[in-house]
């Protein structure tokens, strides 16, 4: 008779995530399902069974459904772009299940939520491992691998189409598809993860993903895990991915099937295990991608010169409270208060900008207080592994020097948020939405810092030149 393992769920604000865990290894290892996945179901299959429970011979194996699919509650309150809201979902699991640092295991689509997480919180990432999750889904100019757009809109239309039926299990599973009891299998999975709709607007979301200027910042060791005859996503994609990844390991085994628990297995989870077995005594990186949000008020001299310096001081306790409030609850943190502005840090850009929203509308009304004008505000976002900072008014005159995309947010109150990483959608909605038709939210590439210089302010001169100071300090030998 088949295990049936319970089903738990770890709260996050008013929403449930459905979880399993199996196994007592010393190493965690969380499992990123793919869409279409459902932890409920997967004990259905004997393959799949079998591939979890050789999974958790070796480690502590923890699964978990995504908010909005299979068991758990769909995301309430304010949205955030997919992948920082799945990574808000792991790391509430892995509070619940009382796990310090993991392994994390993402698939084609799922790998890309695991890298970000990685990237954005190593200190809880023991490890990555990646099966057939390519750096970006579509073909560019420098990217020859992947679907044409035309192909991507047609095959996000057949699977509309295709949702919940067998015709799914003949395109992402052809080997195990040959199998009927596979195909009504998978298509009942399918159906008990996502509705069809939701599932289209989650490879929308997918096919316009592009992690390549994140690889480079990942600092935890990578295995990186192709099918030798997948037709989806072809091996080189998976040799271009590990090689911009420092020191990944790349693995081809065999099979034609898109997911990893199909038949053969035996030497896919022998790479897992001896993986698993190796990182005992990694060493813990000591950096992470972060979003950085700074505010001025424009002109503040002046102002404060205008006002006189009780009204100015009530001004700005005044703002201080709210920055504080604010930043609170959109989860950031917030390193210190400028005397005419602030500086804070969140886990993604997603959080920074709906921040810099709720911060234009809170501080509205003082614009009105006392004499001399409005007071207006700029906040400034950047997306880097970064922990120190410049002044929006620095950032101004670097971007006026290098031109680049941007994100105007509510132009009337002067704010600027420049997002140096491509948000999709509800956090690039709502920027859109803000801008006022000053500059429309273009395609914004993350930086990607080399450890010593900024690649964004090379050629930067003169009084710009500060950008070093958003660097990591040279430490001493």
């Amino acid at each position: 008779m088949t295990e049936v393992l319970e089903t738990q769920f770890a709260w996050l604000g008013e929403d449930r995530i459905a979880y399993q865990v199996l196994g007592e290894a010393p190493v965690d290892l969380v499992i990123c399902h793919s869409v279409g996945d459902c932890i409920d179901v997967h004990w259905d299959w004997p393959p799949f069974a079998d591939f979890l429970r050789s999974l958790a011979s070796f480690s502590r194996l923890i699964m978990f459904d995504r908010r909005g699919a299979g068991a758990s509650d769909p995301a309430s309150g304010q949205a955030l772009p997919s992948w920082e809201a799945r990574a808000e979902d792991a790391r509430a699991v892995l509070d619940a299940v009382g796990s310090e640092r993991a392994v994390l295991h993402g698939g084609v689509d799922s790998g890309v939520a695991a890298i970000l997480f990685a990237a954005i919180h190593p200190d809880r990432t023991q490890g990555l491992i990646l099966g057939g999750t390519p750096a970006r889904f579509l073909r560019d100019t420098d990217y020859p691998w992947g679907f044409s757009q035309a192909e991507a809109d047609r095959a996000i239309e057949g699977l509309e189409q295709m949702w919940g039926t067998d015709g799914m299990a003949e395109a992402g599973m052809p080997e195990a598809a040959r199998d009927p009891a596979f195909r009504r299998f998978f298509a009942r999975l399918c159906r008990l993860s996502l509705n069809r709709r939701d599932a289209a607007a989650y490879f929308r979301w997918v096919l316009s993903t592009d992690v390549r200027e994140v690889l480079p910042s990942l600092r935890v060791p990578t295995l990186v895990v192709y099918r030798e005859d997948f037709q989806g996503i072809p091996p080189e994609q998976g040799r271009d991915l590990s090689g911009r990844i420092p020191d990944a390991r790349f693995v081809l085994v065999p099979g034609a099937d898109g997911a990893l628990y199909s038949q053969p297995t035996a030497e896919t989870l022998q790479h897992i295990e001896e993986f698993l077995l190796g990182l005992r005594g990694a060493a813990e990186p000591d950096r992470a991608l972060a979003a950085i949000l700074f505010t001025d008020i424009v002109g503040s001299t002046e102002r404060a010169a205008a006002v006189g310096d009780r009204e100015w001081r009530n001004l700005i306790e005044s703002h201080d409270v709210v920055v504080r409030t604010i930043v609170a609850q959109n989860q950031g943190r917030l390193i210190r208060t400028t005397g005419d502005g602030m500086l804070a840090i969140f886990d993604g850009p997603g959080r920074a900008i709906r921040c810099a929203n709720v911060l234009q509308d809170a501080l509205r009304p003082a614009r009105t207080r006392g004499a001399g004008g409005s007071s207006h505000r700029r906040s400034g976002a950047h997306w880097h592994r970064d922990r120190r900072h410049r002044g929006p008014h620095r950032c101004a005159r670097a971007r006026a020097r290098r031109a680049g995309p941007a994100v105007d947010l509510g132009s009337s109150t002067d704010a600027r948020c420049r997002v140096r990483y491509r948000v999709r959608g509800p956090g690039r909605a709502r920027a859109q939405r803000r801008t006022g038709g000053v500059a429309p939210l273009r395609r914004p590439r993350l930086t990607r810092q080399t450890g010593r210089i900024d690649r964004r302010f090379e050629g930067v001169s003169g009084e710009d030149r500060d950008a070093r100071d958003l660097m990591p300090a040279r430490r001493q030998a």
